[in-house]
């Protein structure tokens, strides 16, 4: 039986190693609050208990396969373990757990729904909804958020743009920015020394440019004799794209590592001349804060990016990367050779990147807004 709890986190979708969930957000309640924050996961892969007991994580059981049983089911088995640890606060990150914070709003406790995506557009380029379906699903979304935000208690959104949606006394805006030394590591590889290879983090999807990434591989001269490599860390998604990238010819110049904790990506990203963030231009990503981009600079690596507005802005005001159209490999190919062939001007574009995010992109100070928020939510 679950003990009780003061502090719920729940999802039904997410990993139990979720960065935002985990690492940032429930880490830092544990550890600033002093107070015990249980995590409750659909996983199958058992309970247990982190940082010295200050985050319990509850597997209320193995997801079904298919989507619709997921959202049936997760939403039952979490209700059901909210019933039982009794906690003062549950803090939602999926929105279909909307429906049950509802419900556990009629119950009497304190709600908070996290937003990580602008969800109504983001449908709208969803590879496993029909097309016929995207614009109703998108309403039906819309429609749900709205009800959430005069439900809930508050409101917790990952970026600016998200937040206008939702009513300001109620809104928190905790954006996704980097632990500042989270990723630093004392052995990584003097900057010089380093050989050609690239990073790139995250999901793996068509839209987040892995195509685009591999034949830029072959465009590339590498240095002194060696080839560039692109040192790929993440999950397929759907799983049939994996195949088909794995069977092009510039697979041979790919270092895939699978999903990778965070040491890790510590430590791929320690050893690698720059960061790959060349997602295509959909509404998903356009207006999005890229959050993979900012833990590139935290750890002083020049970035690679899509040349959107509000990343240009970024990148251009802090002088840390190069800006690429992300549906052209030449281009993308370019930006690396560049790096490559200019390794003092590429170091000290890493170095102003950590700069910028010492300054401005840092957790830490996301964290304050959050502990800031629950303080009033317990003791209220």
């Amino acid at each position: 039986m679950t003990e009780r709890t003061e502090i719920a986190v729940l999802t039904s979708v997410h990993p139990r190693g979720d960065t935002r969930i985990r690492i940032r957000e429930a880490g830092s309640l544990a550890k600033v609050l002093d107070r015990t924050v249980t995590l409750f996961v659909q996983d199958g892969k058992g309970d247990s208990v982190e940082t010295g007991g200050k985050i319990r994580i509850i597997d209320t059981g193995r997801p079904p396969a298919k989507r619709a049983a997921r959202m049936i089911l997760g939403v039952w088995r979490m209700w059901r373990a909210v019933r039982t640890a009794q906690p003062r606060v549950v803090h939602l990150h999926d929105p279909e757990l909307i429906p049950l914070g509802v419900i556990l709003k009629c119950f009497g406790y304190r709600v908070v729904y996290d937003v990580h995506e602008d969800l109504p557009r983001q449908v709208l380029t969803k590879y496993w909804l029909p097309t016929i379906a995207r614009w109703p699903v998108s309403w039906t979304m819309s429609a749900c958020e709205w009800l959430a935000a005069r439900v809930f208690d508050a409101i917790v959104p990952a970026e600016p743009k998200i937040a206008g949606r939702f009513p300001p006394q109620k809104t928190t805006l905790v954006q996704n920015f980097p632990i500042l030394d989270e990723l630093v590591t004392a052995d990584s590889t003097p900057y010089q020394e380093r050989p050609p290879h690239f990073a790139y983090i995250g999901g793996i999807t068509r839209i987040r440019g892995i195509n685009e990434m591999i034949t830029a591989l072959s465009c590339t001269k590498g240095i002194e004799g060696q080839d560039t490599q692109l040192c790929l860390a993440g999950a397929f998604q759907p799983a049939g794209l994996q195949e088909e990238v794995q069977a092009s010819p510039g697979w041979r110049q790919v270092d895939f590592s699978g999903w990778a904790d965070r040491k890790q990506v510590a430590g791929i990203l320690g050893s690698v001349r720059a960061g790959l963030v060349v997602l295509h231009p959909t509404p998903k990503y356009l207006d999005a804060w890229p959050t993979k981009m900012f833990e590139y600079m935290s750890v002083g690596l020049p970035v690679i990016v899509s040349d959107f507005p509000l990343w240009r802005g970024i990148v251009e005001n802090a002088g840390c990367g190069l800006l690429v159209d992300p549906l052209d490999p030449q281009a993308i190919a370019d930006a690396m050779q560049w790096i490559l062939d200019h390794p003092a001007e590429a170091e000290a574009m890493g170095r102003r990147g950590r700069e910028a995010v010492e300054k401005h992109y840092y957790w830490e100070t996301e964290a304050e807004k959050l502990v800031t928020l629950y303080n009033k939510l317990l003791s209220d």
